[in-house]
């Protein structure tokens, strides 16, 4: 029951943030998740995505909220985003431990930074982790949409 209702809250939030993303979209795949940024206002983004943990002992559903520092430190060059939030979502175990699945709702915080080399392609690094898949570092490319 849990899987299910966390699979209509994904795409809730998915139709929500079509409906009322404002400025750009961008797809941020790296070596250990994707996700789909959609802005909410100038500074803040909501990320419906999938990732796994390094040791791929986790897969993760859910949402990222962020919210972009730019303004707030005075990064005036578009080329640097500077971010944290918060995260929310349901954590499948995919390991071996004895038949043991702990699985569960998932909250937990991140912050990271990209640096755009032109329009369109940008490199991000990320440090995530929540209460039940632990650390989630990210590396990976922001494609603008």
């Amino acid at each position: 029951m849990k899987k299910t209702a966390l699979v209509f809250v994904f795409a809730l939030l998915l139709n929500f943030a079509n409906v009322f993303g404002q400025a750009r979209k961008e797809l941020n795949f790296g070596l250990v998740g994707i996700n789909y940024e959609i802005p909410v206002s100038r500074d803040i983004t909501i990320a419906p995505g999938v990732g796994t943990s390094l040791d791929l002992d986790w897969i993760n559903l859910g949402v990222k909220g962020n919210y972009y520092f730019d303004n707030l430190f005075g990064i005036s060059d578009d080329a640097w985003d500077v971010y944290g939030g918060a995260n929310v979502g349901y954590s499948i175990f995919n390991g071996d431990e004895n038949g043991k699945d702990t699985s569960d709702m998932n909250f937990g915080l991140q912050f990271g930074g990209r640096y755009f080399w032109n329009d369109k392609w940008g490199f991000y690094v990320e440090i995530a982790g929540g209460n039940i898949s632990g650390l989630s570092p990210g590396i990976g490319l922001t494609m603008k949409l």
